[in-house]
């Protein structure tokens, strides 16, 4: 199928209040713009220099979100690209895009990322520090914390992730419930193009859907 009938059929199929994010690691530009075309209003990257390049074709047409590691070095030009950076997993890092943000006048919505899975080779927060982490953002004047990211263990077996986000959606029940100041645990980022059904039986509000919008990258 084309990634228009693709994206048809996704919009489709997810229940109100899913937002629908085409992951544009690795895309042409061309096939980015046919993805706005066809609908997508929400364009994910793993790279801020990719990004750099192909949102000048969009233009305002599409919210941009930070799906990737973000490195200290990347800071200023990603606080000036993105809507919302999703990966945030370190104080350090959250410092410095508070302070870049500053700088540009604005506050930067941002996301924790967590790891779920507790794998060594992926970025995230470990889920019991994450309410501590979050407790820190609070306090930083230039960002918004406005909930939670989450990638999970890849097996191949959409069910095996089931558990993972679970508790990554009762993580963001819990740190809502802490009641801290400018902090607004709207948005739960997970499931992929195996998994976002059960990402979404599971409360995510975010999707990340690349594979089944564009077709297996070359």
């Amino acid at each position: 199928m084309s990634i228009r009938e693709n994206i048809k059929r996704l919009l489709a199929e997810l229940p109100p209040g899913v937002r629908l994010m085409a992951a544009i690691k690795g895309r042409q530009p061309d096939e980015v713009l046919a993805a706005v075309e066809a609908g997508v209003s929400l364009l994910g990257e793993n790279y801020v220099q990719e990004a750099e390049r192909v949102c000048p074709l969009v233009d305002t047409r599409a919210e941009w979100h930070l799906i990737g590691h973000l490195q200290r070095n990347k800071v200023k030009k990603a606080v000036s690209i993105f809507d919302m950076i999703e990966t945030v997993d370190s104080l350090e890092i959250a410092r410095e895009i508070d302070r870049r943000a500053g700088q540009a006048g604005k506050v930067m919505p941002v996301l924790i990322e967590v790891n779920s899975g507790y794998e060594k080779a992926k970025s995230g927060v470990l889920p019991e520090t994450a309410g501590l982490l979050a407790r820190e953002l609070a306090g930083l004047v230039h960002i918004k914390l406005m909930g939670l990211m989450t990638v999970g263990p890849l097996t191949g077996r959409p069910e095996d992730s089931r558990p993972y986000f679970r508790n990554t959606r009762e993580l963001l029940h819990a740190i809502g419930a802490m009641g801290l100041p400018g902090v607004e645990m709207k948005y739960l980022s997970m499931g992929m193009s195996d998994s976002y059904r059960v990402a979404v039986e599971e409360g995510a509000n975010i999707i990340r859907i690349g594979t089944s919008i564009f077709g297996y990258r070359p």
